[in-house]
C-alpha cells in the first residue's frame, strides 16, 4: 500500500507543470515509492559543491586522516537532523517551511523564511559558478554563456516541479554511481603514493577538525529546509522509519563518499579547484575520462539548482501568502522561479574568483541560522504535538497558531544569540571560540538552547491535539 502509484501518473505528466504548490496534498493525489527518497537525496547531494567541503581540511592544514574523519562524522551528524524532517511530509502533506507556521505563527514564520531563501540563493550561486567552470573547461565558453543557460535550465525544472525533479534525480543516480565509482578507484590508485600537499596549519589540529566537522554538519543540515517538499506526496500512512532511513541513506551516503574523495584529492593535488581536481585525476585514469566526470557533475548541479529554485519558490510563496492570502497560480509560480533565477544570475556574475574561503564561511552562516529553526521545528513535531496539526489553521492567521507566536520566535532568537560567543569565522570570532583556540561548537549550543526553550515554553501551552473544534490533520485541508 505504501508504494502504490496513483493511476493517473505517467511519463506525459513529467512535462506538465505541477498543479500543487504550498497547499495540502489530498489523499487521492498521493503517489510515489518510499525508496525514491534514497536516489533523490543521493543525487541531490552528489555534486561538486559537496566535493568542495572535502577540500576545506587540507586547505587549513588538516591531514587526510583527520579530514576524512571530520567530514564523515560531520555529515552523519548533520544528516540525522535533515532526515527526521522527511517524516513530516507524508503526515502533513505540506512543503517543509510552511509547516513552521505552527511554531512561529502564520506571519512570524517569515523570520526563518528569510534565512532559508538566503540559503537557496547562496547555494545556487555557488552551483552556477562550479557548473559553468566545468562546462567551460570541457566544452568551451564563459560565464556570459553558461550562467544564463544554467539559470534557464533550473527555472524550467523548478516550474514543471515535483515529479520531473524526482525522475531526473533517479536517472542521475545510476550515472553518478557508475562514473564516480570508476573515478574514485582510479584516483586512489593513481595518487595514493603521492606526497601530501596539505597547507600550513592555521591553528591546532582540534580547531581545524571542528571547523571541518561544523562545515560538513552545516552543509547537511541546510537540506532540512526542503526535505518535506519531496516526501509530501507519499501516502499519509507511509512507514516513518522507511521514509527517514531512505532519506538518511541517500543523503549521508553521497556526502560521505564525495566529501572524503574531496579530502583525498585536496591532500594530493596542490589546487582547491574542484574542477581541476576532477580533470587531472580523471584524465590520469583514461584520456577524456576527467572531462566526462566533469560533464556528469555539471548535469547533477543543474538538477540540484532546479531543486533549490523549486524550494525558493515554495518558501517565497509561503511568505507572500502570510500577508496576502491567495491561491497560488501557474503565473505566480512562473514569476517567482524566474525572479529567483534572475537574482542568482546577477550575483554569480559579480562573484570574485576566490570563492572557497567565502564558501566555507557561507556554510557556517547557514548552520548558524538553520540550527535554531530545526531544533524548534523538530521538538514541536516529535515532542510537543506528536505529529497532530490543524492543517486548515496553518493557512489562517486567525486560527490556533495565530499571526505571531512568541514561543517559537523567542526560542529561535535566543538560540541564535546564545551561539554568538561560540562563532568562529573568517570575519568574526566569539570570546568562547577565541578561548578554545578558534574551535566552533556553536551548533551544539543552538540546538540545546532553542530546543530546550521551546520545549519548556510550548510544552505547557500547546496540547498534543491543538484546540479548534476538534479538527484533525486528516479532516482539514486548504480549500
Amino acid at each position: 500500500m505504501h508504494d502504490q502509484q496513483a493511476p493517473r501518473r505517467g511519463l506525459t505528466l513529467l512535462t506538465a507543470p505541477e498543479t500543487r504548490s504550498i497547499d495540502y496534498i489530498p489523499a487521492d493525489e498521493r503517489h510515489g515509492k518510499l525508496w525514491h527518497q534514497g536516489p533523490f537525496w543521493f543525487s541531490g547531494n552528489f555534486v561538486l559543491t559537496t566535493l568542495v567541503i572535502g577540500f576545506i581540511g587540507p586547505s587549513i592544514g588538516l591531514g587526510l586522516g583527520w579530514s576524512v574523519t571530520a567530514v564523515v562524522l560531520g555529515a552523519c551528524f548533520g544528516t540525522l537532523f535533515m532526515a527526521v524532517h522527511a517524516n513530516q511530509g507524508p503526515r502533513m502533506g505540506l512543503p517543509q517551511m510552511i509547516q513552521s507556521r505552527a511554531q512561529f505563527g502564520v506571519r512570524g514564520a517569515v523570520v526563518p523564511f528569510t534565512a532559508v531563501i538566503f540559503v537557496y540563493l547562496g547555494f545556487n550561486v555557488f552551483n552556477t559558478v562550479l557548473a559553468a567552470q566545468g562546462l567551460a573547461r570541457t566544452i568551451g565558453g564563459g560565464p556570459w554563456l553558461w550562467y544564463p543557460v544554467l539559470a534557464v535550465a533550473s527555472v524550467v525544472l523548478a516550474f514543471v516541479g515535483h515529479d520531473l525533479i524526482h525522475f531526473v534525480q533517479r536517472v542521475l543516480t545510476g550515472l553518478l554511481v557508475l562514473v564516480f565509482g570508476m573515478l574514485t578507484v582510479g584516483t586512489v590508485v593513481q595518487w595514493w603514493d603521492a606526497a601530501p600537499v596539505v597547507a600550513p596549519a592555521t591553528g591546532s589540529t582540534w580547531t581545524s577538525f571542528l571547523t571541518v566537522f561544523a562545515a560538513a554538519a552545516g552543509y547537511q543540515i541546510s537540506y532540512a529546509v526542503y526535505v518535506s517538499d519531496y516526501s509530501r506526496y507519499l501516502p499519509a500512512d507511509a512507514d516513518p522509519r522507511a521514509v527517514i532511513w531512505w532519506t538518511y541513506a541517500g543523503a549521508a551516503g553521497s556526502a560521505v563518499w564525495l566529501m572524503s574523495l574531496g579530502a583525498f584529492v585536496g591532500s594530493r593535488i596542490p589546487s582547491d579547484d574542484a574542477v581541476t581536481g576532477l580533470l587531472r585525476t580523471g584524465n590520469g585514469i583514461m584520456s577524456g575520462f576527467g572531462s566526462l566526470a566533469v560533464l556528469v557533475s555539471a548535469l547533477a548541479l543543474i538538477s540540484v539548482m532546479g531543486v533549490n529554485t523549486y524550494g525558493a519558490m515554495l518558501t517565497t510563496v509561503s511568505a507572500v501568502d502570510a500577508f496576502r492570502p491567495n491561491r497560488p497560480t501557474s503565473r505566480l509560480r512562473a514569476a517567482v522561479v524566474m525572479s529567483v533565477g534572475a537574482v542568482v544570475l546577477a550575483v554569480a556574475l559579480s562573484l570574485p574568483d576566490d570563492y572557497l574561503a567565502g564558501f566555507s564561511s557561507f556554510v557556517l552562516l547557514m548552520l548558524y541560522f538553520l540550527v535554531p529553526w530545526t531544533a524548534v521545528n523538530l521538538v514541536d513535531y516529535y515532542a510537543i504535538r506528536k505529529g497532530q496539526y490543524v492543517i486548515g489553521d496553518i493557512f489562517d492567521d486567525r486560527g490556533v497558531y495565530g499571526r505571531w507566536s512568541w514561543r517559537g520566535l523567542v526560542s529561535y532568537v535566543m538560540g541564535l544569540v546564545a551561539m554568538v560567543p561560540f562563532f568562529s569565522t573568517t570575519f568574526f570570532r566569539g570570546p568562547v571560540a577565541e578561548a578554545m583556540g578558534g574551535a566552533d561548537i556553536s551548533f551544539v549550543v543552538g540546538l540545546l538552547v532553542s530546543g530546550a526553550l521551546y520545549a519548556v515554553s510550548a510544552g505547557k501551552h500547546d496540547a498534543t491535539s491543538p484546540p479548534g473544534g476538534g479538527r484533525t490533520l486528516k479532516s482539514v485541508g486548504r480549500p
